[in-house]
């Protein structure tokens, strides 16, 4: 996810944003769904990125009804996984995927802060972003492959799992004492806004609700989608810990790296079992 981007004109700060606010700065920076942000201030990327998990609900549901409808009509798991895993990536501008692939280069690069950071912004992709870009989309495709040949229902329930999880750790991201590596950009009007509890809440409130969503299908099922959260929560949070160590702090395509991560890891573990 690049930080290069038009921005709205920056409105006067203020104390509070509104829930319509956050909304639309979460579709409007995190997807191409139609959202005109109104405000770009701290208090809007406040909302905004507390509201990540929403948009990540929404993009999910998108995602899993052509999977499903695919396997009702008689296509293949497989077909069904590589349309589902495609996507995501058209309702992001493939962003989140950029972001993946300048994050592997600037990781990869053993550069300095400042030259790994100019590197994530060239245009290009390097070898290691070329890596991590077919690692991840193959395993994402076998994950789904795996759901879909069991029943389009687990397929299409781990789809939205693992969407919400992939924004959910962008809002962890998103909270007080992670800096920004960048003085502009995605990353620096984002980095810190989300207070601790808040984002500790809603992290449980997604794992809840990924237990309670797959708990028709049983207690082991429920047992796996929590811990499909938690288990992406925690491989975000490593890399997390290392690109902050590695830039000073996180960008635009950090934040798409996370998301992208913490999806396949959630995949992952659903497919389990």
């Amino acid at each position: 996810m690049t930080d290069s981007f038009d921005e709205p004109t920056p409105t006067p700060p203020a104390e509070r944003a509104s829930f319509p606010d956050g909304v639309r700065f979460a579709f409007g920076t995190l997807t191409v769904l139609p959202a005109r942000i109104t405000r770009w201030d701290r208090p809007a990327a406040r909302t905004g990125m507390a509201c990540a998990p929403l948009a990540g609900l929404v993009v999910g549901v998108l995602a899993a009804v052509p999977g499903a409808l695919l396997l009702l009509l008689g296509g293949g798991p497989l077909l069904a996984a590589a349309v589902t895993v495609a996507v995501p990536a058209a309702l992001t501008r493939g962003l989140h995927l950029d972001g993946l692939a300048d994050t592997a280069d600037g990781l990869g690069s053993a550069k300095p802060a400042d030259e790994a950071l100019r590197i994530m912004k060239k245009s290009d992709i390097g070898p290691f972003g070329v890596i991590a870009l077919v690692i991840v989309l193959l395993v994402q495709t076998a994950a789904l492959a795996e759901l879909f040949a069991d029943s389009w229902v687990r397929g299409a329930l781990a789809v939205v799992v693992a969407a919400v999880t992939a924004r959910l750790a962008m809002t962890l991201a998103s909270r007080e004492g992670v800096p920004p590596a960048r003085p502009e950009g995605l990353g620096a009007a984002v980095a810190g806004v989300v207070p601790r509890p808040a984002a500790a809440a809603l992290a449980a409130l997604v794992t809840v609700a990924a237990a309670a969503a797959a708990l028709p299908a049983g207690l082991p099922a429920a047992a796996r989608s929590a811990a499909a959260v938690l288990a992406a929560l925690l491989v975000a949070e490593v890399l997390l810990r290392r690109c902050v160590r590695r830039f000073d702090g996180v960008t635009g395509d950090v934040f798409g790296a996370l998301a992208e991560v913490a999806a396949t890891t959630a995949l992952i573990v659903l497919a389990l079992g």
